[in-house]
């Protein structure tokens, strides 16, 4: 069998996290200390994950316009993969 380098979750598998929201925002940054002028969009994502022993975590981060249109597009074959099942 070929291995693609992507873990692989079968029966026993357990998940350790859950998705409990999810928020994003779209931003421009207009400059920073060493720039005058960025005019640079950016999708900001804010995430909260319940752990096992249901504490809930906010994790963030920043993408570019492109990084998040291909996120979106693995959510979207993710959705579609789950609702075969």
């Amino acid at each position: 069998m070929e291995d693609c380098g992507e873990p692989h979750l079968d029966a026993k598998s357990k998940v350790t996290n859950q998705l409990v929201d999810f928020q994003w925002k779209l931003g421009m940054a207009v400059s920073s200390d060493s720039c005058r002028s960025l005019k640079y969009p950016y999708v900001a994502v804010l995430l909260k994950v319940m752990d096992h022993s249901g504490q809930v975590k906010n994790k963030s981060f920043e993408m570019t316009i492109p990084q998040f249109q291909n996120f979106y597009r693995q959510f979207k074959e993710i959705a579609a993969v789950i609702e075969t099942v």
